[in-house]
């Protein structure tokens, strides 16, 4: 696998959206305690959809007001490789947030979060997920209005 938005997309469009986000995240995602969290109970995925970044904001990084934080030399180092990599074309794979009471969580891709908003991105493209079916609901409705 070649781990792109691409290929994500691929995946989504044969229902195996699931099996690329877990083989991402147990490789080249580098993530995969979040993925073997994922697996505990049954979760609802969106396709990848392109969205707003201003939805919600890192949770990891170097700040003290963030939820996980890690050393500001790692990930400044991490960023720049992410740039580095997106100035020469990568197609770089989607985002995962979570959607839990009206509230959209970064789980996963606060590095390449922090590369698209220092490029001056707006908008990427994030696969959503909810554990309750409800709030997959809401989250549909929620998306179906931004296409608007």
């Amino acid at each position: 696998m070649e781990y792109t938005l691409k290929e994500s997309i691929e995946y989504a469009e044969t229902g195996k959206l699931e099996s690329w986000l877990h083989s991402f995240l147990g490789s080249a995602g580098n993530n995969p305690t979040f993925s073997e969290g994922l697996k505990l109970k049954k979760r609802y995925f969106s396709q990848p959809i392109k969205v707003s970044l201003s939805l919600f904001s890192r949770s990891c990084g170097p700040e003290k007001n963030l939820k996980y934080i890690v050393s500001k030399a790692e990930f400044e180092k991490r960023v720049e490789q992410i740039t580095t990599r997106l100035n020469n074309g990568w197609d770089m794979p989607p985002l995962i947030v979570n959607y839990s009471n009206g509230i959209f969580e970064l789980n996963d891709g606060n590095h390449r979060y922090e590369a698209l908003v220092r490029k001056n991105i707006k908008e990427y493209y994030v696969i959503f997920w909810c554990t309750m079916g409800k709030e997959y609901f809401e989250l549909e409705k929620f998306l179906e209005n931004l296409k608007k």
